[in-house]
């Protein structure tokens, strides 16, 4: 049966930092990397310019008991290093399906966190996942190359809309299987 409510959400330990669910407290960090020009044109979903109050309307829905999607903040707190370096997600596609989505802070490019984060979720898989999916601009290669470091496979070219760039804009479409 399709499950659309994910109610439990759990604590996810990556080498470097944990993937802890999002709390209030993370608006100004969240809100400091994606009013970031480039942050937000990476993504489907993140608007720019970012307007008042839409990062805790985001985080309100990511800790709402009927949501559909699972966001965790890479925190890397215990390390010395910022509460929220980036965030990850995963969202039910149906009863064995999910998507994975990710971005990190500017100032965290490069450093391998994103390839961390997206491999602590799939060894975690919290949503007892058979397939995720994924989505990248072609415009991206890192986060292409993100994917391909954990195994996902190119599945095929397609287009997504961008609310940032408001326009439609090229995909690289990946699969990974688990089970």
């Amino acid at each position: 049966m399709f499950q659309t409510t994910i109610t439990a959400q759990p604590v996810i330990e990556a080498e470097r930092f944990l993937l802890r669910p999002l709390r209030r407290s993370d608006a100004g960090l969240i809100s400091m990397y994606t009013a970031d020009k480039r942050v937000a044109e990476g993504t489907r979903a993140i608007p720019h310019p970012l307007p008042p109050g839409a990062t805790e309307s985001f985080i309100a829905r990511a800790m709402a008991e009927g949501r559909t999607e699972d966001v965790w903040a890479l925190d890397g707190s215990a390390q010395g290093l910022a509460e929220v370096l980036g965030l990850v997600s995963l969202t039910r596609l149906d009863d064995d399906q999910s998507e994975i989505g990710f971005w990190v802070g500017p100032g965290f490019w490069n450093t391998g966190f994103a390839s961390e984060a997206v491999a602590a979720l799939i060894g975690a898989n919290p949503h007892g996942a058979r397939t995720l999916m994924a989505e990248v601009f072609q415009d991206n290669p890192g986060s292409a190359r993100v994917l391909s470091h954990n195994g996902f496979e190119y599945l095929g070219d397609a287009e997504s809309w961008s609310v940032a760039r408001n326009a439609r804009v090229p995909t690289w479409t990946y699969v990974k299987k688990l089970a």
